[in-house]
């Protein structure tokens, strides 16, 4: 352990904060307003201060001195499956996470959301988040993260922020893409041949590529399918049915050349969950979960890159390229 703490809002299913744990954080505090997912994060890590509430409400000066203040603020607001009103959309919560930041005087900031906000049209927003991090003292930059890139069998691009206080900024660089990731069917024979399906090797050569990413929907849409037709077709293309989602493995007597569907572990394993994390409620709920999470293996990169930051900033080590203030 480093003996560095995070303070995790919208932490959803765990997933950045379960990858931030295994990059030696402490949470100081996990922060998620939907009942569902509070029950996930308390029944995989029960020492946990889960906090079941909206942001809005956390006091971030109770927080004062935490290492980290970590989120995935909600990405309907600049999502291009939604409306993308950003700044006028009700769900956007950075002003939120701003505030905290302010309030708790974190070392360093992590941030993620969809690859939308990276587009032209939220470019006055992202200067705007820029710009009052630079007023509170924070050297900080945006780039794309592909999950890909960090051993997880799914593209997933997630547009990422991360920061550090100026005097920590020497250390800071991003994560180095760890090589090749595993094929879908390389990550999920096992799963698939579990019930002693005949096809699943077969299966494997098929399934010869990352899946595209998974969609968990909301409460309004969204349900046990693996997104909209785009993606359907993608999966399809890996001989996945991604209309549906499946109760259980195929079995010892379906047809061997069957395009099975993914099951709740199965989709869990694409997005880098470990096979022993548990989500709580019924199949469309927990998909949901699973869908909207932030990928472990790509925060724990992160969380490792930032440790380094303030390790190297507190012993004085070599600097490697850094992040340029703006």
């Amino acid at each position: 352990m480093t003996g560095l703490t995070a303070l995790e809002i919208c932490a959803g299913a765990g997933g950045q904060a379960l990858g931030l744990e295994q990059a030696g954080f402490d949470h100081a505090a996990v922060v998620e307003i939907e009942p569902a997912a509070c029950a996930t994060l308390r029944l995989n890590r029960p020492g946990w201060n889960v906090i079941e509430g909206d942001v809005a409400d956390l006091d971030g000066r109770e927080y004062e001195g935490v290492d980290l203040v970590a989120g995935g603020v909600p990405c309907p607001p600049f999502s291009i499956a939604g409306q993308r009103k950003g700044a006028d959309d009700e769900r956007d919560l950075f002003p939120q996470a701003l505030r905290l930041i302010k309030e708790a005087k974190p070392r360093a900031v992590l941030l993620e959301n969809v690859r939308g906000l990276a587009t032209s049209r939220f470019a006055d927003y992202r200067a705007g988040v820029l710009a009052r991090l630079h007023e509170l003292g924070y050297v900080t930059q945006w780039q794309v993260i592909n999950a890909s890139e960090h051993g997880v069998p799914q593209l997933r691009p997630r547009f990422v922020l991360m920061g550090v206080k100026k005097e920590y900024s020497e250390g800071l660089a991003w994560p180095t893409p760890v090589g090749t990731p595993p094929t879908v069917g390389e990550a999920l024979v096992d799963l698939m041949a579990a019930d002693g399906w005949e096809g699943a090797l077969a299966w494997r050569e098929r399934a010869s590529g990352v899946g595209p990413t998974l969609v968990g929907g909301s409460r309004k849409h969204g349900g046990p399918d693996l997104g909209p037709t785009r993606a359907r077709a993608s999966w399809a293309a890996l001989g996945v049915n991604g209309k549906t989602l499946a109760n259980d493995p195929p079995r010892a007597g379906d047809p061997i050349d069957l395009d099975p569907g993914l099951t709740l572990r199965m989709a869990a394993r694409v997005q880098g969950f470990p096979d022993d994390w548990q989500f709580f409620g019924r199949k469309t709920a927990a998909y949901r979960q699973i869908g909207n999470a932030f990928p472990p293996p790509v925060a724990r990169a992160l969380g490792k890159a930032i440790a380094a930051s303030l390790g190297a900033a507190s012993t004085g080590s070599a600097a490697v390229p850094h992040l340029i203030a703006v």
